[in-house]
């Protein structure tokens, strides 16, 4: 009887690229668009009332 032994399933190639790419948001530095989403979120704070109004 022939000793037979069971080798790991192979890797996928392309997910290996997949984990090394540097992935990311797309123009990720955009102070106005930071501005903008800070004012709106602040804005839903004080409309929930999770912020008193400092004026």
């Amino acid at each position: 009887m022939k000793l037979t032994i069971k080798l790991p399933k192979p890797r996928n190639p392309l997910a290996v690229v997949a984990k090394q790419r540097n992935a990311g948001v797309h123009g990720a530095v955009n102070p106005k668009r930071t501005e903008r989403r800070q004012e709106k979120q602040r804005l839903q704070q004080l409309k929930g009332g999770r912020l008193k109004d400092e004026e």
